[in-house]
């Protein structure tokens, strides 16, 4: 996978806020080719090592359909919904992908999340990615493969809600002070059969700091 056939995104291509207030987020439909989507995603699922997410709710862990990896530099564990993570090694194709959404976001990523959706039924619940580990003031990147999702914003105080469809290849840049007023979600629907892969890019302290 060559990097002139990878990164397809033009800066200039988003400069509309998909938010309407305390928040910046951008939306850049086919940041990679599906060709190259496609690709990406037969390898994420095929090298890399894919656990069950586990959820720490009302004092029990709880074991979801969903399936995680959390990829980061050496000391960049990481602790969400009460469960700490051990950071797995890069890949060469996710160095490149952080590369690239790098150069789009002028900022620097030392760690992402990745999530397996089989299907519809499987998503994501309102939350802001806002732990303490995260760097506050750095975007998160989110890039989609595979099939095409609804996400939605909601704000913390009076409710106002925006949602959009995540494509295949897209990516969403999500900047600072998003996470402090809004939540968001990956809603379920009962209407999709085939499989999505999220890579969230995020920047956090590592564990020696």
């Amino acid at each position: 996978m060559k990097q002139s056939s990878l990164f397809r995104a033009d800066p200039m291509e988003s400069r509309q806020n998909l938010l309407p207030k305390d928040g910046v987020a951008h939306y850049y439909p086919e940041f990679i080719s599906h060709h190259s989507s496609a690709k990406l995603m037969t390898q994420l699922v095929e090298s890399l090592p894919w656990e069950e997410d586990r959820l720490l709710m009302f004092g029990k862990v709880v074991t979801t359909r969903r399936k995680v990896v959390w990829i980061g530099d050496p000391k960049c564990d990481y602790t969400y919904s009460g469960i700490k993570r051990q950071s797995q090694k890069w890949t060469a194709e996710l160095l490149l992908v952080k590369g690239q959404l790098e150069d789009l976001t002028k900022s620097k990523f030392n760690s992402c999340l990745l999530n397996l959706y089989h299907d519809g039924l499987d998503g994501m619940g309102w939350h802001s990615d806002d732990e303490k580990e995260l760097d506050a003031k750095s975007p998160i990147a989110s890039l989609s493969l595979g099939a095409t999702r609804k996400f939605a914003f909601r704000h913390k105080k009076d409710k106002t809600t925006h949602s959009l469809l995540l494509e295949n290849g897209s990516a969403l840049i999500m900047h600072s002070p998003t996470q402090e007023h809004w939540h968001h979600a990956l809603l379920k629907t009962k209407k999709i059969d085939e499989p999505r892969i999220n890579l969230t890019f995020r920047n956090i302290t590592p564990n020696d700091q």
